[in-house]
């Protein structure tokens, strides 16, 4: 995918995002609204798999994996969180995950706030 098609796919994500944000509000666990957004993201017919499993490899072994909140369309990684803000920590795990699996963009949408917090976070693009 291009800069201008994971930028399209960005505006997307976030707008439906709102959408479910607007609609449930804060206060509710992470899975819900994980799975609020799958549901909403399918229906405007994006490929989208929750807890999605990443391989860490180091010095070409597997050491480990990881799973995302959601990967959408094979190319873009969203983290939820519920939290007061997204902190410095929560930006370097979603990069470290666009690094493990060879993405380039990724958002951490933070539905614990009276309105929804995001950050988009970039590896390469």
């Amino acid at each position: 995918m291009n800069k201008e098609d994971l930028d399209k796919l960005s505006k997307k994500i976030i707008g439906i995002a709102i959408n479910v944000h607007k609609n449930l509000g804060p206060g509710f666990p992470e899975k819900i609204y994980q799975k609020a957004l799958a549901i909403e993201l399918n229906k405007f017919g994006l490929k989208t798999e929750r807890e999605a499993k990443i391989t860490i490899n180091w010095d070409k072994k597997i050491i480990g994996y990881q799973f995302i909140d959601l990967f959408i369309e094979n190319e873009f990684i969203v983290e939820i969180k519920i939290a007061h803000e997204i902190s410095d920590l929560y930006k370097a795990q979603l990069f470290s995950y666009l690094k493990a699996a060879n993405k380039k963009l990724g958002l951490i949408l933070n539905f614990g706030r009276p309105v929804l917090e995001i950050k988009r976070i970039v590896n390469n693009l």
